[in-house]
């Protein structure tokens, strides 16, 4: 969940540290710090602010900081409130070391306890201050190097990390290391300099040869040599350099005023990107290599497992209508958190289809290991290239819509669903079990569907008006039917997530069994009513919430007439087929809640208590 960046080089240490810092906000923002070692001298600095990257910089803007090492840390609080001593980095032995750090260690307590019993005294209530006094403790007790003493204390900390570490009395090195949390270094020209963050997007304007920290190595990083990569038992490994491609453009917010009304707008072009190459429209078909390279496997699975969280998990609910229509396979939607301790029955014959926007969420990971331990054949739905769970599934497909900053996803849930649409079509077609007439429709109607969208983003403004009127709620309810129920609930959460309004999605025949004793004149309903399945079953539902008072928002398709006389006010969606539906109700959902919370005037790319990459329980 925090932002770790590091580096080493010939370049001013603080200028390197606060540019990264700010590319990886959006992973957290109650706090930030960094530790350099000054210039011809052999001595740690270690600077704090509680909020924003901001208020670190203005806290150095008059202090003598130069220096070409140094480590960050951009803070989602875990362990102890946002304060400047619970604040990264921390240090020990002394204040030799500094140590910053992404994950939770579990059993922190324990060492806690045993190294107060060594005379040793703590300052915060983090659990990343236990391990830099671990380490410290070690490194002053026989560890030949500091890469020898984090290996020794991380065979005694259980949990998941990822780490940086400066020792002022080796001040030409940093030692990094990593366990189901994302690490990343990056190589520059000659290996004179070398950058270190949590993920690609602070490194791209700097260098594309990066190297992937797996589970359980830790690297020793010195100018001029190779970086040295031990595991947990002390053998040595080899790196692999691998070269990114990510543009450095797609990382500002373009002229936008925030960076979620930018992805909101990116989704058209992220949609064709996303279907190159593999949505030929010379013949209206789906290739996709996953299902080429692994036919036998998927058409044979007699069920598939979708597993995920959050807004992914919501696309899974429309990828399990997809995939049930389409290939007539039985497909259940498990929570992650909840599918690795529930004891599940995997079969062997079971996909496993693992769906995350960071390719990082630490549930989703450890569902995989789950699954893979039951011989299941494990699918990933992802869109950070290289990630872990990239890494860790047999086979998979990105949806590839580049990076998302702004916290509440958009473009990442569009870019789910339609993967899930490529996918369903894809593995229907090898089956059979698609008409064949309906999978050249559903194929031509997808190849247009990113022009409908552009035509709906037209619709900002009156979105934007619309939103005055509701700023006033505390409480939503969101309706739907079929594939746009799902939709409802990804609504709901999206007004959450940047408004702090109160907001749930139900089916909308559900209403009837609890929700409907809410609904009075001062709670806004929006209903999506596109003229698909269950259409006249959801003007019923309209009815009902009406005869009770609810102000109603429907979400319709162009030209209706029947639901717009009986709503408050409508947003038009263009007219498509109902399994494409989402792609194009979950937009006006996005910009509704974007509104509400600019006009509520908060923070709407970095919500409160909120991060983009989940990488703890």
């Amino acid at each position: 969940m925090c932002g770790i960046v590091g580096y080493i080089g010939h370049r001013e240490a603080k200028d390197v540290l606060l540019q990264g810092l700010k590319r990886l906000e959006y992973r957290g923002y109650d706090s930030a710090g960094m530790a350099l070692i000054a210039t011809g001298a052999t001595k740690l600095n270690v600077y704090k602010a509680v909020g924003r990257v901001k208020n670190l910089e203005d806290l150095i803007a008059d202090k003598d900081t130069s220096g070409h090492v140094g480590i960050a840390h951009t803070r989602w609080a875990t362990h102890g409130e946002p304060s400047t001593v619970n604040a990264h980095p921390h240090t020990a032995a002394g204040g030799r070391i500094a140590l910053v750090h992404n994950g939770i260690i579990e059993n922190y307590q324990a060492i806690k306890q045993r190294l107060m019993t060594k005379g040793l005294t703590f300052e915060s209530e983090t659990d990343t201050e236990v391990l830099a006094a671990l380490i410290g403790y070690l490194l002053q007790r026989g560890s030949s190097s500091l890469a020898e003493a984090v290996r020794r204390a991380l065979n005694i900390a259980k949990g998941a990390y990822a780490i940086a570490v400066l020792d002022e009395a080796s001040p030409n090195e940093i030692v990094v290391a990593r366990m189901s949390s994302p690490l990343v270094v990056g190589i520059g020209e000659q290996r004179e300099e070398f950058f270190i963050a949590s993920d690609a997007t602070p490194i791209v304007e700097y260098t594309h040869d990066v190297v992937y920290l797996n589970d359980g190595e830790i690297a020793t990083i010195s100018l001029g040599k190779d970086i040295e990569v031990i595991d947990l038992a002390g053998g040595a490994t080899q790196p692999d350099i691998q070269s990114i491609n990510l543009d450095i453009e797609k990382l500002e917010k373009g002229g936008f005023d925030h960076y979620m009304l930018k992805e909101i707008f990116e989704q058209p072009t992220c949609l064709r990107e996303c279907m190159r190459g593999r949505l030929l429209r010379n013949r209206n078909e789906v290739v996709l290599s996953a299902v080429r390279d692994h036919r036998e496997r998927l058409m044979n699975t007699k069920r598939l497992i979708i597993v995920s969280c959050g807004t992914s998990w919501h696309a899974g609910l429309i990828g399990k209508q997809l995939i049930e229509n389409f290939c007539s396979i039985p497909v259940t939607v498990e929570y992650a958190s909840e599918f690795r301790y529930r004891n599940p029955v995997i079969e062997p014959d079971d996909v496993v289809i693992a769906v995350s926007q960071s390719g990082e969420t630490a549930d989703t990971l450890a569902a995989i290991e789950l699954a893979r331990r039951a011989g299941a054949f494990v699918y990933g739905i992802v869109n950070v290239v290289g990630s872990s769970i990239a890494r860790n599934t047999d086979t998979g497909t990105y949806i590839h819509v580049g990076p998302e900053i702004g916290v509440a996803s958009t473009k990442a849930f569009t870019g789910q669903v339609l993967v899930f649409t490529l996918l369903a079509l894809a593995l229907g077609h090898a089956k059979g079990t698609i008409d064949i007439d309906q999978y050249h429709q559903v194929a031509q109607e997808l190849a247009i569907i990113p022009d409908k969208i552009e035509r709906l983003l037209q619709t900002n403004e009156q979105i934007a008006d619309l939103a005055k009127r509701y700023t006033y709620a505390r409480n939503f309810i969101y309706l739907g039917r079929g594939f746009n129920y799902p939709v409802a609930l990804e609504g709901a959460l999206k007004l959450k997530e940047i408004s702090y309004i109160h907001a749930e999605g139900y089916p909308a025949a559900e209403m009837k069994h609890g929700p409907i004793a809410l609904i009075d004149q001062d709670m806004p309903v929006v209903c999506l009513a596109t003229h698909h399945q269950l259409y006249h079953k959801m003007m019923s539902n309209i009815e009902e919430v009406k005869s009770r008072g609810g102000r109603i928002l429907a979400i319709v398709t162009e030209g209706d007439t029947a639901v717009a006389q009986l709503a408050d006010q409508i947003i038009e969606v263009p007219p498509t087929l109902a399994c494409l539906a989402p792609l194009l109700t979950a937009v006006p959902l996005q910009l509704l809640a974007y509104h509400i919370a600019v006009e509520k005037g908060l923070n709407v790319d970095r919500p409160r208590n909120l991060a983009k990459s989940v990488t703890v329980e």
